[in-house]
């Protein structure tokens, strides 16, 4: 019987891409999206089309509510989750910490910090034994780049509790990690940068490459697979050697 995986935030991007790798390994993946429906659905096609196992599933990741009732919803058509992934995030504009304000911050909060806390929440108390959860930081958080003050605090907090859970998980034989992707070619990377920026950021690892979605969600399927079994509490940089 193939393992349930709830890859949050997966209608694009490195979600859709981890999505569709997890379900080549062979799980039943669940695309969680929150407004892009058509997308979600084109994702589940892609996966039907190369004879994989998907649904699509609405549910706004900062809603407590919403997030127990998509685990409500999984459990009844699918049967007990196995692997969560939280990919689901957003990053504000680019911009120094005394000119952010509240409404920015507090969108930030909601989806990248609380929402990945409500997901691990529910599978805490609702995760297979043996089963994965795989968050999501960010290698901003050792670059430091100005610009990303807020956006880097959820990512550091989301490595804090990682390797926190990964430790009240004790006896059941579930693995709590994180992924921090370096630069990588999505559009939530892309936007509102300049060609040169881009290029530079590019030519910084020693790889003198940007990521792609594939290769995260290589690393993502390293830690929800069985090869990845004695990996616990830590952080992977998936990153091209940048920091």
């Amino acid at each position: 019987m193939s393992k349930i995986a709830i890859v949050t935030g997966a209608s694009r991007g490195i979600g859709a891409s981890i999505a569709k790798r997890l379900a080549r390994d062979g799980m039943t993946v669940v695309v969680n999206y929150s407004n892009r429906v058509e997308e979600a659905a084109e994702v589940v096609a892609e996966i039907a089309a190369a004879a994989g196992k998907a649904i699509a599933v609405k549910a706004d990741v900062s809603s407590a509510k919403s997030v127990r009732e998509m685990f409500d919803t999984v459990e009844t058509q699918l049967g007990k989750v196995d692997v969560l992934v939280n990919n689901a995030g957003v990053m504000p504009a680019l911009k120094p910490l005394a000119e952010h304000d509240d409404d920015t911050f507090d969108r930030v909060i909601a989806i990248n910090l609380k929402g990945s806390f409500n997901t691990m929440r529910e599978a805490a108390t609702r995760l297979s034994n043996g089963g994965r959860i795989v968050n999501f930081s960010s290698s901003v958080t050792g670059l430091a780049f100005p610009g990303y003050t807020v956006y880097a605090a959820t990512k550091s907090a989301i490595e804090t509790m990682t390797n926190i859970l990964a430790k009240e998980m004790r006896g059941r034989n579930i693995t709590v990690n994180a992924v921090a992707p370096g630069p990588t070619g999505t559009d939530l990377f892309l936007t509102g940068k300049s060609p040169e920026a881009i290029e530079k950021l590019a030519r910084a690892a020693p790889l003198e490459r940007l990521g792609t979605p594939d290769d995260i969600a290589a690393a993502v399927a390293f830690l929800a697979g069985p090869d990845g079994s004695w990996i616990n509490g830590q952080t992977l940089r998936a990153n091209g050697g940048i920091i």
